[in-house]
């Protein structure tokens, strides 16, 4: 890894701060001051002011199809976790937002705490796509309460984008949202009268679930 990538990781510093501190000789590699565009392996010991600095690790995010029935958390409290689904090396990963149980699709884990917050938080207001399924057709006045005046729930209203996956059939809905409250797209159908009978999630943000089986699993970043 370059020097000044691995010193802006570690420290916290910007990658140009870097530079400047490497430039202004701060920076010590095997105890000899360092200089700029030199490589650090995982054998040498660095030094900024004198103070040791610690490899972070890279980041990495994977993406998963998450079957119905495992929960994303570590602990299942007796229900399959996604964790049982990943390879030991990505164990430490943690999900980005959460699909229930019941639910299936995209989920994304990282250790990239600034994807993780970019994907989340609600000042981002990141799209989310669903397919869901219905146990009985969804009236045309019901649609049209959900999707032009939202729906009241406990904590507030919830407002979805409604488009038919099938010509004729009331019963499969494409779901579009930007929200990620609990369980918020069942409870809005369920306060009109609707089971959710299928949950199944096909993008988020910029990620899209394409040719991959449930339960595998690709790694999209690994820089």
């Amino acid at each position: 890894m370059r020097l000044n990538k691995f010193v802006a990781q570690a420290s916290g510093l910007s990658r140009r701060a870097a530079d400047a501190a490497i430039h202004e000789g701060r920076v010590a590699v095997n105890g000899e001051t360092a200089t700029l565009g030199l490589t650090v392996t995982e054998h040498g010991t660095v030094t900024l002011d004198s103070k040791p600095l610690t490899a972070v690790p890279e980041p990495i995010t994977i993406m998963l199809h998450k079957p119905v029935g495992y929960v994303c958390s570590r602990n299942g409290q007796g229900s399959k976790t996604v964790y049982d689904l990943l390879p030991a090396e990505y164990q430490q990963l943690k999900p980005v937002g959460r699909l229930d149980k019941d639910s299936s699709g995209l989920l994304l884990l990282t250790n990239d705490g600034d994807l993780a917050y970019e994907l989340t938080h609600p000042s981002k207001q990141k799209t989310k796509v669903y397919e869901v399924e219905l146990d009985k057709p969804l009236a045309p006045l019901h649609r049209q309460m959900i999707s032009d005046f939202g729906i009241q729930l406990d904590d507030g209203p919830s407002k979805l984008q409604l488009e038919r996956l099938e010509e004729g059939n009331d019963t499969k809905w494409q779901v579009t949202m930007s929200e990620g409250r609990n369980r918020q797209i069942r409870r809005t159908f369920a306060a009109l009268g609707y089971t959710v009978t299928k949950l199944h999630r096909t993008h988020l943000g910029v990620y899209r679930l394409v040719s991959l089986a449930p339960g595998s699993i690709r790694v999209m970043t690994t820089t």
